[in-house]
């Protein structure tokens, strides 16, 4: 049956996120500290997307690329193609080639409007669609010279009946034109309307300009000179409001905003050729860079699927419930949560949790089916498509809403209903396995508790619980084992996995600037021979740490990507269907989320007992004759490291240590992306014999954060030596003196 959802031409007041340059949203926690602190909301939904795929030299170095792609077109004279109308038709083109089922009638004619276009219309489409798609935006300000000799005609064409591709300003808001205004030209405004704030920024000079707006109507003098109000040519009353809308206009000239409904309908062709709800200009321009670079890419079989969404409804089910997420995320990411916002989210969740129930159910039912025709592996990645798993990460954010309002027994009920299911938001279970604070009636709390130790006990035997969740299930099972007075005897024994704490060490060095906010510390390098080398305080550390006969990198992680890229080569790029959508993938699509593992487990597996064995060294050396020659684009893989330091770091890695950071890399590629220690360090003693370290640095003021914590307790209970070294600036008298 279909969920409710958005009707085909009902367009969601605002359209799908696109991918923020920089920063990372932080959540409330949905059960407890160590879920928030385990799944960073940076991974949200679909960050699978096909750009995250592709090589990262197509991003980083992007405005030099695009600029050589531009100039590729020719030299001089207006150009008639450009890197973003070309990716915005291929787009476009392979959705329809495929998936045109996915749209109706009227869709496929907006469709043919924007083809039939000429590229100065169809080019302003594509630029404006990059911005801020609900803004307005100044004609005058839009300056494309090399693309669009007639910036006024073009816009004229997108703002005319026939194509409606944009607005005109005729229902512009006050708000609206007031913030296209520098703020010298908002103060002129304000001190002619002699609105309050006229010495404030624009936020206050708007707020003052919108108060005087609600002022009485335009008044104007009769003849006699006395004042009446002041109507327009058919009657009607002149508002304030209208008054200083149209007085900005006339400064600013004609504006432009794009069509709402049109802009969703191509926000939708994006979500389903990017198996994405996140996208940037760098998302539609990298496809075009990847094919231009002289890259060599794997060999594998590349299939694109058409059946990501199988129906229309599917898809309009599957944005309805980005829609509602959305709503959630708005009220309890916005700092202090109200009571108000609470219920919300309650509310929200009450109308969600009987559709979940229901779409948990068609999915049990079609991995039945699936299973019998030898296609099980291939929804696990279709999972993520299903509103069912944007649903589910509603149902885990409505738990911490039930004990925010004490809820308890309910509470339980739904985390039970959570751990029941196993095919959406797997990568969550593992917080899920804690159970609420007890209930308040002493006759419940040991019934409580028992049910609390079984499924903590549950958590861990749970091959889809995380690694990185393990420590804790293991300390809240001893915890429950002593508060129900559990005889020692027959207590659990986890003497194996304890966590050795990471040893501290001060290095003290020469810091050549003043620490401020936001800036590196320059330090003096004290492997310079002449004393004279500055470096940053990693830098300095490793110095020390080399004078100690360790080898080592500042890598950050990069030689621990390197590492699993080497050992998961040909697993990396084995087939399964839907994952590899064009022939430049550095991974496969599925590797930035929690359906990587499970789809291929059974070679994970083999290969993690195989590392554990102490085959890595002939697993990276093997790779390196096949590939170094051809420098292959694989994700994580940085060929600059020499094939002898690598080989002897394998050697002196503990080889189950190796095994257990790969499995949490296999699990949690994305998040476990950051928060490696900053130094790998290590050496090989007489005999042959080899050890090897991480060490976080920190200065003064420098904290440890929750990711970072996360790599330390990974590594630590892995038996891989963590270091944490406080980096110390000298006194000026111990300078003079060494």
């Amino acid at each position: 049956m279909p969920l409710k959802t958005i009707n085909q031409n009902e367009i969601p007041e605002e359209p799908p996120a696109k991918r923020l340059k920089t920063g990372n949203s932080s959540t409330t926690p949905i059960v407890n500290e160590a879920i928030d602190s385990a799944e960073p909301e940076t991974q949200e939904i679909l960050d699978s997307g096909l750009d995250q795929t592709l090589p990262s030299e197509a991003t980083v170095s992007e405005s030099e690329a695009v600029q050589k792609y531009e100039q590729s077109r020719g030299s001089g004279g207006v150009y008639t193609s450009s890197i973003y109308v070309d990716a915005f038709n291929l787009a476009l083109d392979t959705v329809l080639k495929d998936e045109a089922y996915l749209f109706s009638e009227d869709e496929t004619e907006v469709f043919a409007k924007y083809s039939s276009l000429e590229y100065e219309a169809k080019h302003l489409y594509v630029r404006l669609f990059l911005r801020k798609t609900n803004a307005w935006f100044r004609i005058a300000k839009l300056q494309y010279p090399k693309d669009i000799t007639d910036i006024d005609t073009a816009c004229g064409v997108l703002q005319s009946e026939e194509v409606g591709f944009a607005d005109t300003d005729k229902e512009i808001t006050l708000e609206d034109v007031a913030g296209l205004l520098s703020l010298e030209e908002l103060r002129v405004v304000a001190k002619d309307a002699k609105s309050s704030g006229g010495g404030g920024n624009k936020v206050q000079l708007i707020a003052g300009l919108k108060k005087a707006s609600k002022g009485q109507c335009g008044l104007q003098k009769s003849i006699g000179g006395q004042l009446k109000l002041k109507f327009d040519t058919r009657g009607n009353y002149v508002d304030r409001e209208g008054h200083f809308v149209k007085i900005i206009l006339e400064k600013i000239g004609p504006c432009i905003r794009l069509s709402a409904p049109v802009t969703a309908l191509f926000n939708r062709v994006h979500l389903v050729f990017y198996r994405s709800t996140e996208w940037t200009e760098k998302s539609l321009t990298t496809v075009i860079l990847s094919r231009t670079m002289k890259r060599n890419f794997s060999h594998y079989i590349v299939s694109r699927t058409s059946n990501i969404f199988p129906t229309r409804q599917s898809l309009l089910d599957f944005e309805a419930s980005i829609k509602i997420q959305s709503s959630v995320d708005e009220i309890l990411e916005s700092g202090v949560t109200t009571d108000e916002g609470l219920k919300k989210v309650r509310n929200i969740f009450d109308d969600t949790y009987p559709l979940w129930e229901t779409l948990v159910k068609e999915e049990a039912e079609k991995t039945r089916t699936a299973e019998k025709h030898d296609e099980a592996m291939e929804r696990v990645y279709l999972r993520r498509f299903n509103a069912a798993w944007v649903y589910t990460r509603i149902i885990h954010k409505g738990v911490y809403v039930l004990g925010r309002f004490k809820e308890y027994e309910r509470e339980r009920e739904v985390l039970e209903a959570l751990l029941d299911q196993r095919f959406f938001q797997s990568a969550r279970r593992g917080g899920a396995n804690t159970l609420p604070n007890p209930p308040k009636k002493e006759a419940l709390v040991k019934k409580w508790r028992q049910t609390a130790l079984r499924t903590c006990e549950a958590g861990l035997q749970d091959p889809q619980t995380h690694i990185i969740f393990h420590h804790d299930l293991q300390k809240r099972i001893l915890k429950l084992e002593q508060k129900l007075r559990i005889p020692k005897r027959d207590h659990h024994d986890f003497g194996h996995a304890l966590l050795r704490k990471p040893s501290e060490r001060t290095i003290f060095g020469e810091r050549l600037n003043a620490p401020e906010l936001g800036k590196k510390t320059l330090w003096r390098d004290p492997g310079d021979a002449e004393g004279k080398g500055e470096c940053s305080v990693e830098e300095m550390c490793l110095s020390v740490y080399r004078s100690e006969d360790w080898k080592g990198f500042h890598s950050e992680g990069g030689i621990v990507r390197t590492l699993f890229a080497y050992l998961f080569y040909d697993i990396l790029f084995l087939y399964l269907p839907n994952v590899f959508e064009t022939e430049f993938q550095t991974c496969p699509l599925d590797l930035f989320t929690d359906a990587f593992y499970p789809a291929r487990a059974s070679e994970i597996n083999h290969r993690l007992v195989e590392i554990g064995n102490g085959d890595a060294p002939r697993i990276v050396r093997g790779v390196w004759e096949r590939e170094r020659e051809r420098g292959t684009c694989v994700v994580g893989l940085d060929w600059g490291y020499e094939i002898e330091d690598l080989e002897e770091i394998c050697h002196c890695f503990p080889p189950e240590g190796l095994s257990v950071i790969c499995k949490v890399l296999c699990q949690e590629y994305r998040q476990r992306g950051s928060g490696v220690p900053d130094l790998f360090l290590w050496r090989v003693r007489e005999g042959g014999e080899g050890e090897c370290l991480f060490s976080e640095v920190k200065s003064e003021n420098d904290r440890l954060s929750d990711t970072q914590r996360l790599w330390i307790h990974v590594l630590s209970s892995a038996g891989v030596r963590v270091e944490l070294c406080a980096a110390r600036s000298k006194k000026k008298e111990e300078v003079k003196e060494d």
